[in-house]
């Protein structure tokens, strides 16, 4: 039974229409023109599909541009794409081989959003690779927007998704070195603490996106971070675009950084200029942002993309008219 088989047309982006007042009326950078804001995000797409992601990720990023290439909607394309790092293990930070929590559990966490404003989530699975797959049957077929653990687990079986230990040879050498003098202190820019996160927007002008991550290595167990939580990780208005984070997942919960670029966004910030006030609003709240990274990007419904961060080094993927390139992103803290 799908999910609107369970509920009405339910307003899951509501939210956005009753503080969008609240966020047009947040101060922004003096220095820059408010002409540069005016470009609307809300106008029609050029019909080019693009594909984005966070970091290098350039099979993941060419799996999704290659579906929609083939036609395929946007939601299909993201999570084809994001699949190909959920089954790298040579990635420990998201999917089968991500480092596990300090009792040497891999836990992994995931959140979808289609152009519709529906969405799911997963958290705490443990024997899952695909959850970015698994967070869209939660959103399908389910009455619920988040699943947790055994229950997220449990739901993937009856639904066809194979039962495997999560935990490489690999990781687990790795973990034990780690315990012998045990701390935790993510690195900046250091595969520790990422995730993929990508946008879409197909041939029909669609968005979605999907976010997919093992969270920080060693964590404490049952830490959840801003990867699998609508809102933080990741939002999507098909009216306006879409935005997704990575990097340090505590400090993106705390403002709730995705949909406040898209908020931005609706009320007539570009892409870049949107990425750029999230950051500003976290690294002018906290004195300690030299200790850790928080990168966005950002497409908006005329096919603009933007991304920034707050230290050298995070790259974003970006394929349209057949080309995938890697391109570097522009940083706050150039101290």
């Amino acid at each position: 039974m799908k999910r609107r088989q369970f509920i009405q047309n339910t307003a899951l982006t509501s939210v956005g229409i009753t503080v969008g007042s609240t966020i047009i009326g947040c101060s922004e950078n003096p220095n820059e023109s408010n002409e540069q804001e005016k470009n609307t995000s809300m106008s029609v797409s050029n019909n080019s599909p693009i594909a984005i992601c966070t970091w290098r990720f350039t099979k993941a990023n060419a799996t999704a541009g290659a579906a929609l290439a083939a036609g395929k909607p946007a939601l299909d394309a993201v999570i084809e794409g994001v699949a190909i790092e959920e089954e790298n293990i040579k990635n420990t930070t998201v999917g089968k081989g991500g480092s596990p929590d300090r009792e040497g559990n891999v836990t992994l966490d995931a959140c979808v959003m289609n152009s519709d404003g529906d969405c799911g989530a997963v958290v705490c699975v443990e024997n899952i690779t695909n959850v970015a797959a698994l967070a869209r049957k939660v959103m399908e077929d389910t009455p619920h927007v988040i699943l947790a653990g055994d229950g997220a687990e449990e739901f993937g079986y009856r639904n066809g998704f194979k039962k495997e230990n999560l935990l490489t040879d690999e990781s687990k050498l790795a973990w034990q070195e780690w315990k012998k003098s045990p701390e935790y202190k993510p690195l900046i820019n250091i595969e520790n603490h990422d995730t993929i996160g990508m946008l879409a927007m197909d041939s029909k002008g669609d968005i979605a996106g999907a976010c997919t991550t093992s969270g920080l290595s060693y964590k404490m167990k049952g830490r959840v971070g801003d990867s699998p939580i609508i809102g933080s990780g990741l939002f999507i208005d098909n009216e306006v675009g879409g935005a997704v984070a990575t990097g340090m997942g505590e400090e993106v919960l705390k403002t709730v950084g995705s949909f406040l670029i898209v908020e931005l966004m609706r009320n007539g910030m570009s892409p870049q200029k949107a990425c750029e006030e999230a950051i500003r609003r976290i690294v002018t709240k906290n004195d300690r942002y030299k200790g850790f990274q928080i990168a966005y990007i950002a497409m908006n419904k005329s096919g603009e993309v933007g991304h920034y961060c707050i230290h050298e080094g995070f790259t974003m993927m970006k394929y349209q008219d057949g080309n995938n390139e890697n391109i570097p992103t522009n940083f706050y803290n150039k101290a």
